[in-house]
């Protein structure tokens, strides 16, 4: 297990590789840019949409971001799924993102937590059900923009395969599907990971890489316990 030590001597967990930061800032940038120039033209009567429209060069230079920016995060949403399922089939990765019964008595033992009715909430491992709701709503939601997008940006191409309808179909899922992952994003995951009392003013662990062992403690006791008996494991080797 990697540690580092600060000046008050408190223990760090290394719990992300750089190529999970790296992924987490490009998947950052391209959702910032993406809700911007698609938000602007669903709301386009908005006055601060066309004022955004308009520093941005025109509708077709919004659209021209827009559409570059979806291929940059199809890029991006490939090779995740790609190299999880390298990972799995030659790495032996755990499957610690799928959901399991574990998630749905954890989400209620927290309920009854937070109502007084236990004394502790419950003992998780590396990933949360939040993070798995946040986790797989961002990978089929993504995957479900990507689908209705191409087909938006190349109607008359889509026509000839597919009934007329599957166009206006498309767009009422790409609309509402980014305004619920944007609702999502905004309301849920940054107050959890930045306003939340316990992280505030940041949860820095996907920018560092690295967790602290009490925080650990508190919220992933399992993969603590984890962490710590294949040290046994190593230093007995």
């Amino acid at each position: 297990m990697a540690f580092r030590k600060t000046s008050e001597n408190e223990e760090y967990i290394r719990r992300f590789s750089s190529y999970r930061i790296i992924e987490h800032l490009f998947l950052i940038a391209f959702f910032a840019v993406l809700a911007v120039t698609g938000l602007v033209q669903k709301f386009y009567t908005l006055s601060l949409s066309r004022s955004v429209i308009i520093g941005m060069g025109g509708i077709d230079t919004v659209r021209f971001f827009h559409h570059i920016t979806g291929i940059f995060f199809t890029a991006l949403i490939l090779q995740h799924i790609i190299a999880a399922f390298a990972g799995i089939l030659f790495r032996q990765w755990n499957l610690s993102m799928l959901v399991t019964l574990k998630d749905c008595r954890d989400a209620l033992h927290n309920v009854r937590y937070y109502m007084g009715v236990v004394d502790s909430p419950a003992r998780c491992g590396r990933y949360i059900y939040k993070e798995k709701f946040i986790y797989w709503l961002i990978l089929l939601g993504g995957i479900q923009m990507i689908v209705t997008g191409i087909v938006l940006w190349f109607p008359v191409a889509m026509t000839k395969y597919t009934p007329g309808q599957i166009i206006p179909v498309s767009k009422i899922i790409h609309t509402n599907e980014a305004m619920l992952i944007f609702l999502v994003i905004v309301v849920w995951h940054i107050y959890d990971s930045v306003l939340n009392p316990e992280v505030f003013p940041i949860n820095e662990s996907i920018f560092t890489g690295y967790i602290k062992k009490s925080r650990m403690q508190q919220e992933h006791p399992l993969e603590l316990i984890q962490h710590m008996e294949a040290d046994n494991i190593k230093t007995h080797e």
